[in-house]
């Protein structure tokens, strides 16, 4: 463990915290501190939720430790019986009180509740967020579905469609809800039918229908893996990998589940299209080829980001990285592909010092990047937790199946197009038509002292990057010249590229020449 500023992921009882606040009928139990609370704002504040999640803390504090801490940890599993009633009933542990060795979930189950006790024992000092929220969903699923695992394998009556499992969505994760709704009628149009949809609005006897489905879905691996692996090996469930994140995924996930399912998806996946197609063709995209884009989250959505970048969008993928350390695997396989050094870490200072260095045009991350390309003045867009509120929307914004691509193109490109429209500004602002003496289209116009107001508001606004920087370097006036044609959202890194370019060889003044050799030198 250690002290940051900024974390991806919090420690591991966050992660089963985000398994029971997705589903309904299950309570968790945790031994922590009373400082531990402050994971319930992560779903009041971000998530926008109605309520707190369904948690019950034993909040010991120092005047505890000098008596039976087990006590207090039986006494509090009763009372949350007592006061929610639930289904199913999660016991774990803080990182703090796993150094009491009370061991709450063996209590628990010794306690003889009238109702399932999954123990959960997740390491608190050497894992975080994602396997904590893994092992909960692996521990429910093992725990409620096992029991019935002779459901499993029934053959369907004649006629009767094929079922699947989507497994893996929770609560606090990117666009689940609007991506279990985007799959469920990718899959109804395949003839599908969706049997459970877990751990996001599941119930425990829910979790005990998996059985009868025919195959699951792991829809977000870093969850629902290895409870979907577990089911492949004890219950003989086939799995569909393919998570459809891009018009190419989304095809290719169709063809899967058509694999896995037994029925003939070939001309859905022929059909499969989007206006992301159209408009990757388009003439108003050709700016966009060979755009440098840096992409860093969780393995899944990073793997996926790249993909659409370097396949459907033609961005060159100048940086490939995630947090999840438990799947870097696929991460450093991707990376490979695409001729760059896999990012592995959790430090965001390693992350925005290799951004920096990486000089891309377009971001592509969590919330922490989206700081970092904020300091750095570069576009952004969000594509994986953590995320803040306003990246869960109100409204429809699924990022998988057909529309969940659009809205990747959307995302993605509004950013690139909002810099094309401000350099056009600036590059047309001395025309005649963007004049503040040119006749408006309003039935008034504005005085010429409000004119020159705005004209003094704008120079005042002008982006400090058009100011000499760099001890001891000098520009020309040409050069300064040649450096304002350059879009105002990659401007300051052409600045301070080229500063660094001349200090590196001693050069004094920078010329229009210098500005083109630390192009061609970054551009290697």
């Amino acid at each position: 463990m250690e002290l940051t500023l900024w974390t991806y992921e919090g420690p591991p009882h966050v992660g089963a915290m985000r398994v029971a606040a997705s589903m309904e009928g299950v309570h968790y139990v945790l031994h922590a501190p009373q400082g531990d609370t402050y994971a319930d704002l992560l779903f009041t504040m971000i998530e926008r939720r109605p309520s707190r999640p369904p948690v019950t803390y034993t909040t010991f504090q120092a005047r505890h430790l000098g008596r039976d801490t087990a006590e207090l940890v039986r006494e509090t599993v009763a009372a949350a019986y007592e006061r929610h009633r639930p289904q199913a009933l999660l016991v774990g542990e803080a990182c703090t009180a796993e150094l009491l060795q009370d061991q709450p979930g063996s209590l628990a189950a010794n306690m003889e509740l009238p109702v399932p006790v999954i123990a959960l024992e997740s390491g608190a000092y050497s894992r975080k967020e994602g396997f904590g929220a893994s092992e909960a969903f692996y521990q429910l699923v093992r725990g409620l579905a096992g029991p019935a695992a002779e459901a499993a394998g029934t053959e369907r009556a004649g006629g009767e469609a094929p079922r699947a499992n989507l497994l893996g969505p929770t609560s606090l994760g990117f666009r689940c809800r609007d991506d279990v709704r985007e799959v469920t009628g990718l899959l109804e149009a395949l003839g599908v039918t969706v049997n459970v949809v877990a751990p996001l609005g599941a119930t425990p006897d829910d979790l005990r229908r998996i059985p009868e489905a025919d195959f699951n879905i792991c829809l977000y691996p870093e969850v629902a893996r290895t409870a979907c692996e577990w089911l492949q090996r004890h219950l003989r469930q086939p799995m569909v990998t393919t998570v459809p994140l891009g018009l190419g995924a989304t095809r290719d996930f169709i063809r899967e589940v058509g694999e896995v399912a037994g029925i003939d998806t070939a001309a859905a996946a022929a059909d499969a299209d989007a206006r992301m197609a159209w408009y990757s063709r388009s003439v108003d995209s050709n700016y966009l080829t060979g755009k440098r884009a840096f992409i860093f989250g969780d393995a899944t959505h990073a793997v996926a980001a790249a993909r659409i970048a370097h396949e459907e969008l033609g961005f060159t993928v100048v940086g490939l990285g995630t947090y999840s350390r438990e799947h870097a695997r696929e991460v450093r396989r991707a990376a490979k592909a695409y001729g760059v050094e896999p990012l592995i870490t959790d430090d965001y200072l390693e992350v925005e010092r290799r951004v920096a260095e990486a000089t891309p045009e377009l971001v592509l991350g969590t919330q922490m990047e989206r700081h970092i390309a904020k300091r750095l003045g570069l576009p952004c867009a969000v594509i994986s937790a953590p995320a803040h509120v306003q990246d869960f929307p109100a409204r429809y914004a699924p990022n998988m199946g057909l529309e969940g691509a659009n809205v990747i193109f959307d995302t993605w490109v509004h950013p690139l197009m909002m810099g094309l429209e401000e350099h056009l500004l600036g590059m047309f602002k001395e025309d005649s038509e963007f004049s503040a003496d040119a006749p408006s289209h309003l039935e008034t116009t504005a005085a010429p002292a409000a004119a020159g107001a705005e004209e003094a508001s704008a120079a005042a606004a002008e982006p400090a990057a058009e100011a000499p920087q760099g001890a001891g370097v000098q520009w020309t006036a040409d050069a300064e010249a040649e450096l304002r044609k350059i879009p105002f959202f990659v401007r300051g890194k052409a600045r301070r590229n080229t500063e660094r370019f001349a200090a590196d060889r001693g050069i004094a003044t920078i010329t229009v020449e210098t500005i083109y050799d630390a192009k061609a030198h970054f551009s290697r």
